[in-house]
């Protein structure tokens, strides 16, 4: 069961997905930013649209008065809905904005698909105190679902969001149709491994440095495989600019927080809890692997090895499933979309009997 954890030792975040001819980007270097010019956004993301009108989820939690923001979009075609829900976690530098054409992708194909930002994140509450965990978050997404009649649902986590749907579908199975983890984080216990700890002072200290030009260089060197083109630049944007907004300091804290949060909480020791179906989606070019910056060189270059890892927690997790883009990194649904919608579609079908 937690032998995932201690077999990725050689390592840094089946069935393989074709690649698609002529979609993947050319490579090329991410514009260089003398400074940090562009969009300023509030500490809930204020002034950013989001592709589909937003809701919110309004609830007490440890004593504080919080609210979820979350988008709820129905099947294209009521006539052929799939009777199935799909539920979109967003990963620590992404917003549920970010999600925008798998929701399309997903209610064509008949799903009703709710992609809600959580606490701490996009233009969902930012609380200036608050015990962050993966169980707190599960369970506000849950109620989020009960309270909007969701009783069953597809959960699809991409990166911190994989972490997080493993803990709801380990909390909640009998309200986890299908698990989908797209380059998951937390597939190595990176505190295990050495990887030194920072203080959530630390982090605030290092977010609070936190420019357009930074989040670019870094997603392009580890989300993208070095690769670059113009539609990443959005969700650049959208996170640089809460970082020029007026609510700089409160957004830095809860992302200080949060980070604590995901070093802190492995979920790789519980893989063999699972109880749901799961569809595991690796872009082997990923190298995702919290505070390896931070590590020396030596053990850096063990950490986030996604090829690895993914098998690793294929082997562990019961009922797995493993796709793998041999030429992707971290965000395959961004970098070529028609591959990683017809793998992830073909894989949730597989299912669609399920009770």
């Amino acid at each position: 069961m937690g032998g995932v954890c201690a077999l990725a030792i050689a390592f840094a975040p089946a069935v393989h997905a074709a690649e698609s001819a002529g979609t993947a980007p050319q490579a090329a270097s991410a514009p260089a930013a003398a400074d940090n010019a562009g969009p300023a956004y509030g500490p809930e993301l204020e002034g950013f649209d989001y592709p589909f009108p937003v809701r919110q989820f309004n609830f007490m939690s440890q004593g504080e008065s919080l609210h979820m923001a979350y988008m709820d979009v129905p099947p294209a075609d009521p006539a052929h809905a799939n009777g199935r829900t799909a539920v979109l976690l967003h990963g620590k530098n992404f917003c549920g904005a970010t999600w925008v054409e798998t929701i399309h992708r997903l209610s064509d194909a008949g799903y009703r698909v709710i992609a809600p930002d959580q606490i701490g994140f996009c233009k969902s509450s930012k609380p200036e105190r608050y015990q962050f965990t993966f169980q707190q978050l599960a369970r506000n997404t849950h109620d989020l679902l009960e309270s909007i009649g969701v009783t069953r649902a597809t959960m699809i986590g991409h990166s911190t969001g994989g972490m997080l749907a493993i803990r709801y579908a380990l909390m909640y199975p009998d309200a986890t149709q299908q698990l989908v983890l797209v380059d998951p984080i937390g597939l190595e216990d990176w505190k295990a491994k050495g990887v030194p700890s920072l203080s959530v002072d630390q982090w605030y200290a290092r977010e609070l440095n936190t420019t357009a030009d930074r989040i670019r260089r870094y997603e392009q060197a580890t989300y993208y495989a070095g690769q670059w083109r113009d539609s990443y630049e959005p969700w650049v944007q959208m996170l640089a600019g809460m970082y020029r907004g007026p609510g700089k300091q409160l957004v830095a804290w809860n992302s200080a927080l949060l980070y604590d949060m995901i070093y802190t909480q492995p979920v790789c020791y519980e893989f063999g809890l699972l109880k749901v179906p799961t569809l595991l989606m690796i872009g082997d070019k990923d190298t995702t692997a919290i505070g390896k910056d931070a590590a020396p060189p030596e053990m850096r270059a063990k950490l986030g090895h996604y090829p690895e890892l993914g098998k690793a927690a294929a082997r562990a997790i019961p009922h797995a499933t493993l796709v793998e883009f041999p030429t992707l990194g971290h965000t395959p649904q961004l970098q070529d979309p028609a591959a990683f919608h017809k793998a992830l579609l073909d894989g949730m079908a597989a299912v669609q009997g399920a009770k």
